[in-house]
């Protein structure tokens, strides 16, 4: 058995030299936003992209990435988010706070800068005790 000499190239070891590549698919991309969404303030959870007859259904966790598009455009991330939001809440505010969470959790997790976070509101959750 041959144990390795320490006058090896220091570009071999580098951090900085290629090893290969890392893809990430647009699925990954969308359940990262998704997972976002459901943690921010005034967000009830993610929504089906077409409501059927008007009615927006509620997805399930399992489902997250189902209630975001992601595309990639010149190297950069555009996400539409389908969500239904608790009614009383202020929509601009929690629109708002909706994007700044998932353009920070997307860039962190994929290395790569978001462009665009659209907000669609799909529909308004009223809690039993105000119907």
């Amino acid at each position: 058995m041959a144990i390795p000499s320490s006058s090896s190239s220091a570009e071999e070891h580098s951090p900085a030299a290629p090893r290969g590549s890392v893809g990430l698919s647009a699925n990954a991309i969308a359940v990262v936003a998704g997972r976002a969404a459901i943690e921010c303030y005034g967000i009830v959870g993610m929504a089906s992209r077409r409501p059927i007859d008007g009615i927006a259904r509620l997805l399930n966790l399992s489902n997250l990435g189902r209630g975001v598009e992601v595309r990639i455009v010149d190297d950069a991330i555009e996400i539409d988010l389908y969500v239904i939001v608790e009614y009383g809440t202020k929509i601009s505010e929690v629109a708002h706070n909706l994007q700044s969470a998932v353009k920070f959790a997307v860039e962190r997790a994929a290395g790569m800068p978001v462009r665009t976070v659209n907000v669609n509101i799909q529909d308004l959750h009223i809690p039993k005790s105000r119907e």
